[in-house]
């Protein structure tokens, strides 16, 4: 077999394949062996169908796969020997015409065009300057994380009398003229908050006690038909002729309280005696939060030395019409033309900055191993137990979560992609010059959705 380069500029080539029978007709014979072993045909024995008959049936076609296959491993042999970081996949030349006629002994020719990822060279130091930004943790910030792990721990109770934060229960039944209609709406398990009415309803039911009854019209009271029909246990097409009077009977008033800032809340929040005073309890709980913070803050970094990056980037030429054609043919349902237009520029900047990671993988002789991945998992875990308050999950669920995490071949995809970036992230803060700012939270989210418009 032999393979000829042909360079059209700088990120354009062509590979001329001259392959003769002898290449790959080995691999025929030996498939149409496994297939007379196994063809099922009326009047033979399995594994007696004379040759030229499976010849006849599936020769062609067995060559054309083995031809295939022997091309595939050809051309992925010799790009791997002149390291060319190649875009995309070979296609069929558009300007060169292949000769592939498997019913004669010549050797077959086989043109494809190749795309090349543009030469460049990525040089980071003291002179590029990038912002890390602190951001701060303010007493609002503190009296939230508190009335998370308060609320989480929090108990009900049954109160007597209502306030504006209770769920009250009871019987809600029609009037009709100042009386209970007969055969009218009935529910003997309605349930309201009296927050969540409107002012002049809510009234009614403040200070009101186990046994009292309140008349008001839930649909003017309440913001949708769906909240009137569910507490009347109506349909929601009948909520029209539901514009009057109802007389509610509190059977129950049930009330949420928060837990005290006690041993038994620092104890089920970080475990047994981790924490034994409000002072210890409010300092994990900010050492939880700036964890995460720095989070937010590295993600804003590494943004940043993304636009750095491809900003050095910008004059680099791509081979955008092998990609385009590419992209038709990888989604040849899905992806027209006019699509592959709109999409392209953004599918190039996302094809600098994966090149861009690729050099500064290599130059830094980065790796990912095992624990990286699990490490990551367990930070990922964290993050998640911490969107439901719980902030200071034990080392050991954190790890089983992530595990199974990576038991998820889709997961693991990603967790490795962000792991690379973190890696790059390090080599992004040892080498530019990181100016410090403090910002507060509200600034810091301001700022970061400026950026996404």
């Amino acid at each position: 077999m032999n393979i000829e380069r042909k360079n059209i500029d700088e990120v354009n080539l062509t590979l001329t394949m001259q392959v003769e029978k002898a290449d790959y007709m080995e691999a025929v014979d030996k498939a149409l062996k496994n297939y007379r072993k196994n063809a099922n045909i009326p009047g033979f024995r399995r594994g007696c169908v004379p040759m030229g008959l499976i010849k006849k049936q599936y020769g062609k076609a067995v060559e054309a796969e083995e031809l295939n296959k022997k091309v595939g491993e050809a051309l992925y042999e010799y790009i791997k020997k002149e390291n060319l970081q190649v875009l995309g996949d070979p296609l069929p030349s558009e300007t060169e015409k292949s000769d592939v006629d498997l019913d004669s002994d010549k050797p077959v020719k086989l043109v494809f065009d190749v795309a090349l990822a543009p030469a460049f060279d990525i040089e980071l130091n003291g002179r590029n300057q990038l912002t890390q930004y602190e951001i701060q943790i303010d007493d609002k910030m503190m009296d939230d994380a508190v009335k998370q792990y308060t609320g989480r721990f929090g108990s009900y109770s049954q109160a007597e009398q209502a306030e504006e934060n209770d769920l009250i229960k009871g019987l809600v039944e029609e009037l009709e003229n100042g009386a209970v209609k007969e055969g009218g709406v009935k529910n003997d398990a309605a349930i309201l908050s009296p927050k969540y009415i409107s002012e002049e309803a809510k009234k009614a039911f403040l200070g009101a006690k186990k046994g009292a009854v309140v008349t008001f019209n839930p649909k003017n009271a309440m913001e949708s038909d769906t909240e009137v029909a569910a507490f009347l246990k109506i349909d929601k097409a009948n909520v029209a002729d539901a514009d009057k009077d109802y007389q509610f009977t509190i059977n129950e008033i049930t009330r949420f309280n928060e837990a005290p800032l006690d041993q038994d809340l620092f104890d089920k929040a970080f475990g047994k005696d981790v924490v034994k005073s409000e002072d210890e309890f409010k300092a994990k709980l900010k050492e939880e939060l700036a964890a995460s913070l720095i989070i937010d803050s590295d993600y804003k970094l590494l943004s940043d030395a993304r636009a750095t990056i491809l900003k050095k980037m910008e004059d680099l030429k791509f081979p955008e019409n092998f990609l385009k054609r590419w992209l038709k043919s990888t989604h040849k349902e899905n992806l027209s033309d006019e699509a592959i237009d709109k999409q392209f520029p953004s599918m190039i900047e996302g094809l600098k900055w994966q090149l861009a990671k690729e050099q500064i993988v290599k130059k830094n002789d980065i790796k990912i191993n095992d624990d990286d991945m699990l490490n990551f998992g367990k930070k990922v875990a964290r993050a998640q137990f911490a969107q439901y308050g719980m902030m200071s999950v034990p080392d050991d669920v954190a790890e089983n979560y992530a595990k199974d995490m990576l038991k998820d071949k889709n997961a693991v995809k990603n967790m490795f992609d962000r792991v690379l970036e973190d890696k790059v992230l390090g080599v992004v803060k040892g080498t530019v010059k990181l100016n410090k700012k403090e910002i507060s939270l509200d600034d810091f989210n301001k700022l970061v959705e400026g950026e996404a418009k």
